[in-house]
């Protein structure tokens, strides 16, 4: 019962906690930054945890861009480590996209499942490997995941339980928000712990939220509207909902 004891606690305190929009905003985009030098290759560089982490994205998909949101999840974890705490955590990521945010919870300690479609795991590898082998306590697991009715036979109920939940931008203008809405359901159980960065763009997004909370208790955490993103925490309000 660690994560519900947390609910009530520590974890409570950083969401009762409003801190100022824009300099969460600004501390955020303070993680990146750019080569003094161009090579060969063509890379977005970022710290967290003390490490120089480097992204290799691909203009050849919209899923391999990185996108802030991101960024704010990276920056809410390693700013409340002491709170949301990841060592030995089973963690997956829902659209990993670039890797950022996989790297950044394995350098914080998790046993990271990543997951994408597949024509994005080529350069979602290449980014997790080339920042987490020989820096990590676990080298994420990169695996391909199609949201919906394909979520139970990859991550079966008995085989599988994750304490978090992380999604950054997944929630865009696309036809499989239903998907998405099913596979947070079947991939949060009674203590799995959802932290979701939304950038607000079109009203069906918007309303994906008021779906949302018909299967999750919703709180939000950051509001920062200069980058148009919100980031929440969630859990499950009772049992699974859908047929999955």
């Amino acid at each position: 019962m660690e994560l519900q004891q947390a609910k009530t606690t520590n974890e409570k305190d950083v969401s009762t906690v409003a801190p100022n929009s824009e300099d969460v905003a600004k501390a955020v985009l303070a993680h990146g930054f750019h080569p003094t030098l161009i090579g060969s290759e063509a890379w977005e560089g970022y710290m967290f945890s003390d490490q120089e982490i480097r992204i290799k994205e691909s203009t050849d998909f919209y899923g391999a861009v990185l996108w802030p949101s991101a960024m704010v999840i990276c920056h809410f974890l390693e700013e409340n480590r002491d709170v949301y705490k990841l060592v030995d955590k089973n963690v997956i990521e829902l659209g990993a996209g670039t890797g950022l945010v996989t790297i950044a919870a394995s350098l914080l300690g998790a046993k990271v499942t990543s997951t994408d479609l597949p024509d994005l795991l080529g350069n979602l590898q290449y980014n997790v490997m080339r920042n987490t082998k020989n820096r990590c306590k676990y080298i994420p697991l990169v695996t391909e995941l199609s949201w919906g009715a394909q979520v139970k036979e990859r991550f079966p109920h008995d085989t599988h339980y994750f304490d978090y939940i992380l999604a950054a931008d997944v929630v865009y203008c696309h036809p499989f928000l239903s998907e998405l809405l099913d596979t947070f359901d079947h991939l949060c159980r009674e203590n799995t712990m959802i932290l979701w960065a939304m950038r607000f763009r079109l009203d069906p997004e918007n309303s994906f939220v008021d779906r949302f909370r018909e299967r999750f208790h919703l709180e939000e955490i950051y509001d920062l509207p200069t980058l148009s993103i919100k980031l929440y925490r969630a859990w499950r309000r009772g049992p699974s909902t859908n047929g999955l």
